[in-house]
């Protein structure tokens, strides 16, 4: 029964004659799940049928292109392009319908993005020659993701201004696609017209400067937009659901499309025939932070103002999408501002929120932490991945659990990784006990979700697992050979993290300078003791802090609690800009502090995904956080932190106080004397080498797999 606080979220829904069981729809993603040859294999139909066992109304897949190879944007996309592909489109299908879903591909030709065009020397389809980009998207890139990137290996592109005949020539393609998804047994098909695509960059008046009967005047732009409807149309009949993606602006793009204007398009889609509307929007590209600013935002509902002003603009349901929590999507859809909430990373943390949400157990829907991990993959042609849900991408490798003895497992550490290898062993019917030195569950993802408030939804998640688990809770117990002996486990999950020495850095030693360890110690008021001992420096304010802190888990007191007692000076520098560095950088430049980053690495933000280190970079920027990427002889002062810069020119930055986040390395110490002693010891997380969240989580179920056989 569905919950009585998301009863219209959860309410039956329809577009065109197509019924759906609630009104959450996967939305279309690029995955590159499918086989190399555009067909629809066995790892993508596991993928789509998992999210239609976990309840969701509807599917629509990743892009499926209708002249493929012409104007694939990404590898293993699915193809829709020939007969040929019915087989795999079919079997696809009929899984989803097994489980109560529908759904639909959304047909598309790449156009300007057409990556499968430029890697294969074809020319580039568009409406007219596109202007050369004022900046470089590529600049937030590590050099090693640059080597594997596919854009690096372009040699050169050419591109093909539309004659007439073209254009009548993808229309054609768009109406075939169309009745071979109706043939393979699909129930609908989006026509996606957004995202720089080919429809899309017709429709811009940034990218179309035709002068014939496809450009200059909106309704001439949205001509091909028109005709693509129209043929789908005719080519399915009347009664076949058909809608399109649409763009409800293109943000930082000077002269692109506005909402008025896509209001007006929209319009123009319902008369044309369509029987839905789903609303983006797309950026200009070459401007990295935007790329979590558009269709897959940063912000959470970001984009649902203008699902709304495009609602009241057309007769017909409207698709809306861009981290719509459930309860906003619920209260969205009640005030009629839009019909339906189309979820992308929330169902890949997670494809059984639909279940959940219905079965009132919404508290239990593992959360996404918007980390960007999933679509940063795309970007290196790696398959679509989650970081908090290691099966995702992966169905096509599941079995049904093994039946086997109950065992008993000591788990060490309650970290992520530590308590997610208890919950697993916990759900399959071991009996887990879990140790933990600390005060606290959450180790490392404690600290981490100070500085990235998102992951608190993740360690939030874990707790209330455990909590509702029959695992064996122990609290400032130190994990000892001696213990472990007592307790007799069948196997041992090693998970206690990282060690982060001290590099050898000159003046490494001095009073000011902290570790990240001492960070966070500090922060979350652990060891102060210590940390006074080690340093001599911590005052009155610090050691409020410290006993503030150590009386509670709830970070966002925390986090307040920091504004007013954060023991350190005006002037901060920081060595080391990879994941930790640059979010301790954000955390104390949101309370007031001077901050420089410095590192010797020539680009900064290792351990971040893409999409993210693109925002984050761009965002101490924008906040006066100095950064300084391929520095060498680096050496601390007592008064400030002197290097060479990447020119080799010398520079000195003032510093009250001196944080090194570099350094961090696994630890097998334990591990290894366990082993030494007899123990079947698995090791997870950090501790076998820094992986953060995802190698936590990921490894957490590696070493379940292991143990379970």
């Amino acid at each position: 029964m569905a919950s009585n606080s998301l009863q219209h979220l959860l309410s039956p829904g329809r577009i065109g004659g197509m019924e759906l069981r609630n009104r959450i729809a996967v939305t279309a993603m690029g995955a590159s799940l499918a086989e190399a040859d555009g067909q629809c294999g066995e790892r993508i139909i596991r993928y789509h049928e998992e999210q239609a066992k976990g309840g969701v109304g509807l599917i629509i897949t990743g892009v499926a292109g209708v002249a493929w190879p012409v104007g694939g944007n990404q590898v293993n996309q699915i193809a829709i392009s020939d007969d040929r592909f019915l087989p795999g489109l079919t079997a696809l299908v009929e899984a989803v319908h097994k489980h109560g879903a529908k759904i639909a591909p959304q047909i598309h030709h790449g156009g300007l993005v057409a990556m499968g065009d430029m890697l294969g020397g074809r020319p580039v389809w568009c409406p007219s020659l596109p202007e050369a980009p004022e900046g470089d998207f590529t600049e937030a890139f590590l050099l090693e993701e640059l080597a594997v990137a596919p854009f690096s290996k372009i040699q050169a592109v050419s591109f093909k201004e539309m004659t007439l005949e073209d254009i009548r020539t993808v229309v054609g393609q768009f109406a075939a696609a169309a009745d071979r998804a109706k043939r393979a047994g699909f129930d609908g098909v989006e026509i996606h017209g957004g995202h720089g695509y080919l429809l899309s960059s017709f429709i811009s008046p940034k990218s179309n400067r035709r002068t014939d009967a496809y450009g200059g005047p909106l309704e001439n732009r949205v001509r091909i937009l028109v005709e693509v409807i129209q043929a789908v149309r005719q080519a399915v009949g009347p009664d076949f659901p058909v809608w399109c993606k649409l763009d409800s602006r293109e943000v930082g793009k000077k002269g692109g499309l506005t909402i008025e204007d896509a209001a007006k398009v929209a319009r123009m889609a319902e008369a044309a025939g369509a029987d839905a509307i789903t609303v983006t929007a797309y950026h200009d590209t070459a401007q990295g932070k935007l790329h979590s600013g558009s269709h897959t935002p940063h912000e959470p509902a970001v984009n649902l103002p203008y699902a709304a002003q495009i609602k009241a603009a057309v007769s017909i349901p409207v698709i809306a999408s861009g981290r719509i929590e459930p309860d906003v999507g619920d209260k969205a859809i009640a005030s009629r501002q839009i019909d339906f909430v189309s979820m992308g990373r929330k169902l890949l943390a997670d494809p059984h929120l639909p279940r959940k949400l219905t079965e009132g157990r919404a508290a239990d829907v593992l959360p996404c932490i918007y980390c960007y991990t999933c679509i940063s993959a795309i970007y290196v042609c790696d398959p679509l991945r989650c970081a908090v849900n290691p099966e995702t991408g992966f169905e096509y490798l599941r079995s049904e659990a093994p039946s086997s003895a109950t065992k008993r497992i000591v788990v060490i550490g309650g970290g992520p990784g530590g308590m997610e290898a208890a919950r697993r062993l916990d759900g399959l019917g071991h009996q887990v006990i879990l140790l933990e030195q600390g005060e606290y569950l959450g180790g490392t993802l404690r600290f981490a979700a100070l500085a990235y408030p998102a992951n608190e939804r993740l360690l939030d998640w874990l707790q209330r697992q455990i909590a509702s688990s029959k695992v064996d809770v122990r609290l400032r117990t130190p994990a000892t050979p001696e213990l472990l002996r007592t307790l007799q486990p069948d196997a041992v999950v090693v998970a206690t993290g990282a060690v982060r020495g001290m590099p050898d850095i000159p003046g490494n030693d001095l009073a000011h300078v902290f570790s990240g360890d001492d960070m966070r110690r500090m922060v979350l008021g652990q060891s102060s003791d210590e940390l006074k001992r080690k340093t001599g420096l911590l005052t009155r304010a610090a050691t409020k802090l410290g006993s503030i802190t150590g009386m509670t888990a709830n970070l966002d007191f925390v986090r307040k609690a920091t504004h007013q007692w954060m023991p350190l000076g005006k002037r901060v520098v920081i060595i080391g800009g990879e994941l930790v560095g640059l979010e301790l950088a954000e955390f104390l430049n949101e309370r007031g502090r001077e901050v420089i980053v410095v590192d010797d690495a020539p680009r900064l933000g290792a351990g971040l995904t893409i999409v993210r280190r693109m925002r984050l970079l761009a965002e101490l920027k924008e906040h006066g956080v100095q950064l300084h990427p391929g520095s060498s002889a680096i050496r601390i002062d007592r008064d400030a932190v002197r290097f060479k810069d990447k020119d080799e020119v010398e520079q000195s930055a003032a510093a009250d106080h001196v944080i090194v986040a570099k350094g961090a390395t696994g630890d097998l110490t334990l591990a290894n004397q366990l082993e030494e002693q007899g123990f079947a010891v698995h090791v997870v997380g950090d501790a076998k080498g820094v992986g953060y969240i995802e190698g936590a989580m990921r490894g957490a179920a590696a070493a379940v797999d292991a143990i379970a056989g």
